[in-house]
């Protein structure tokens, strides 16, 4: 992704960006810190759409207003918005596991008091949507020191695997899995399914106790900011691309920190381009979580079991891009294979423009899963090869507040429309927003940019 415009000396230092000591080889700790990373990755995102499915199930038996159930998924996305880049600041200043088991206590306490109020019969919309902000807060914290965690844990060697089977694992279990669990917990009971998500979180922190390694991120003695694009003589200098750094020594003014992961994605031309087009997928994709829960009960007809299968079509959709990524890559390259992506999400929003069906919107999650997966697995690792180890926790917060901010921004804007215009005419407004990024991406997201970054 980046390039350079001189050659590297011999006395620089390796990309902060890899692992300071060849680990990787079976029964090493590289090794074991993928395991433990994927079946930290399983637990927690099996509870999470578990709560993805339950939170506007149990609003919708509430209030039949779109808008009021768009505002609960509204409320567990939102904070991508407002904390990713204190989060990101967090990351790179504190011990990553203590973070993740900070955001685990968070969850469990959520959990808990949810669990209350159900229990009491006093639950409201407005107890969802606390309850979802801060679910969403306790994602971003976790979410952002993991994505740090794994160029430190994990050579660089083992990271292409890695990262498709931890992509493949997270869709599989946040959208195939938990949903479809969670559907048959909720019919079983609210209570049960809450309580099952309470264990889960609880088992998440008991793993991390398996990690070994560095959780600090490593400080070099150059500035992690970069300069205006061609100028910069650090860890990768741009050109067309920009992705200079300036020598510096010390540490940023902590007012600065909070923008140097920003001021880093926006110079460099290819990330900056690939996260923006990211918030506009974000965004339609918090738009269908958002209204399908409303849309398969008032206009399917389908309960919390059948949504959650019809939702769990995005899972298997992203554990088929788990298991074909590879090849798919070997095959087409990075660039036709990101570009799946906008084709899925695309069919994802144009399909309950034309039919309700319930074969043709689950074929249609089905592909914007798998593309998902696609597009996950190869921009997490082009950052990976790409962002020093020093600012990879303020690059992610970065990325997310701009990729993954378009979720809350989706979410609210397709409740407006659907209360002003009906879901139709709210789907067909995202379905458009989205084949507007196509010219862009073939313009810009060229197979020389990404072979850049490999």
């Amino acid at each position: 992704m980046s390039t350079r415009t001189r050659p590297v000396k011999k006395t620089e230092a390796a990309p902060a960006s890899d692992p300071p000591d060849p680990r990787g080889t079976p029964g090493t700790p590289g090794t074991r810190n993928t395991v433990v990373l994927l079946a930290l990755t399983a637990v927690t995102n099996l509870a999470d759409g578990i709560i993805k499915i339950a939170l506007p199930v149990l609003a919708t038996g509430i209030t039949d207003s779109p808008g009021q159930v768009a505002a609960v998924a509204l409320a567990l996305t939102l904070p991508w918005l407002l904390v990713s880049l204190p989060a990101g600041v967090l990351a790179d200043r504190a011990d990553r596991r203590r973070l993740l088991w900070l955001a685990g206590g968070i969850r469990l306490l959520a959990i808990g008091w949810l669990i209350q109020t159900v229990t009491s019969d006093s639950t409201t919309i407005g107890t969802l949507a606390a309850v979802g902000a801060v679910l969403g807060t306790a994602e971003v914290i976790a979410q952002t020191s993991e994505t740090a965690l794994i160029p430190a844990l994990v050579p660089r060697a083992e990271r292409e695997r890695a990262n498709a089977w931890i992509a493949g694992v997270e869709t599989a279990a946040n959208e195939f899995c938990g949903p479809m669990i969670g559907g048959l917990l909720l019919t079983a009971g609210t209570g049960i399914a809450l309580g099952s998500t309470w264990v889960a979180y609880l088992a998440a922190a008991l793993l991390l106790l398996l990690l070994t390694g560095r959780f600090r991120a490593v400080r070099t003695t150059k500035d992690e900011a970069p300069t205006e694009p061609g100028t910069g003589t650090g860890t990768g200098t741009g050109t067309g691309t920009g992705t200079g750094t300036a020598p510096r020594t010390g540490r940023a003014p902590r007012a600065r920190e909070f923008t140097e992961g920003l001021r880093y994605l926006w110079h460099h031309r290819l990330l900056r381009t690939t996260t923006l087009i990211l918030t506009v997928l974000g965004a339609s994709w918090g738009a269908w979580l958002a209204l399908m829960p409303l849309v398969a009960k008032e206009t399917m007809g389908l309960d919390a079991r059948q949504y959650g299968i019809v939702l769990s079509a995005l899972g298997v959709g992203g554990l088929a891009g788990t298991l074909a990524v590879t090849r798919i890559n070997r095959l087409l390259g990075r660039r036709w294979a990101m570009f799946a992506d906008l084709l899925g999400t695309l069919a994802m929003m144009a399909v309950p423009v034309l039919t309700t069906q319930v074969w043709a919107v689950a074929t249609a999650a089905f592909l914007g899963g798998m593309g998902g997966t696609l597009w996950t697995v190869n921009s997490r690792l082009i950052a990976q090869n790409t962002v020093p180890d020093a600012l990879m926790g303020r690059y992610s917060s970065a990325a997310r507040l701009i990729g993954w901010g378009g979720m809350p921004i989706g979410a609210g804007l397709i409740g407006v429309l659907a209360e002003a215009f009906g879901t139709r005419v709210a789907f067909l407004v995202f379905a458009a927003a989205v084949a507007a990024t196509i010219p862009p991406f073939l313009r810009i997201v060229t197979t020389d940019e990404l072979r850049k970054s490999a």
